[in-house]
């Protein structure tokens, strides 16, 4: 269990506060409002920080495992599943309190399944999918677009829908990017 694996495990751990933080703050659990209701107000921007923290995590973990050679097994496997399980969390959570429409999320996660399925027919094959620029873009216009729902600011909500069609363009873009540099995944299969 190297640092890089380690901040993935971390990554998973911190999305069960993060989920409770943000729902906890809106919800009517007795326990939540008897252990944090003098707080209550303050848990978006609690969940706000988790939720950077992890994102931080997903930046650092990749960059220490390829600079220090500590890619693991263990790496490539749980690292896209710890991104995939904390976007996802972030954004039915954010369904439920009313800060992104369905229809969006339902695209967002169709493409990572679309995307890991791919990847999983590549590998049964042999090829390697590496991650596009536009998979990159798609990445962090959808985490800027989440900490901006998190934050929930009025006078950023022109700029929030803003941000979340540019993370919906490039969830597209990349998508049939991904297909097309990578058609022959969908035609030779063995």
């Amino acid at each position: 269990m190297n640092l890089p694996n380690k901040l993935t495990t971390i990554r998973m751990i911190l999305v069960v506060p993060f989920v409770i933080f943000l729902l906890g703050g809106h919800s009517h659990w007795g326990w939540f409002d008897f252990l944090f209701g003098g707080i209550l107000e303050y848990m978006d921007w609690v969940a706000l920080v988790i939720f950077v923290v992890a994102s931080l995590t997903d930046l650092l973990d990749g960059r220490i495992a390829r600079k220090y050679h500590m890619v693991t097994n263990f790496g490539k496997f749980m690292d896209p599943l710890a991104d995939k399980l904390l976007v996802c969390s972030a954004l039915i959570c954010l369904i439920e309190l009313g800060r992104i429409p369905s229809w969006a999320v339902i695209v967002i996660v169709g493409r990572e399944f679309i995307i890991s399925g791919f990847r999983l027919v590549a590998s049964d094959n042999g090829i390697v999918i590496a991650a596009s620029m536009w998979g990159k873009y798609k990445t962090t216009f959808q985490m800027i677009m989440i900490i901006l729902m998190i934050a929930d600011i009025e006078q950023l909500s022109l700029i929030t829908v803003l941000v979340m069609w540019i993370a919906l363009i490039l969830t597209i873009v990349s998508l049939v990017d991904y297909i097309r540099k990578n058609r022959q995944v969908l035609t030779d299969f063995k």
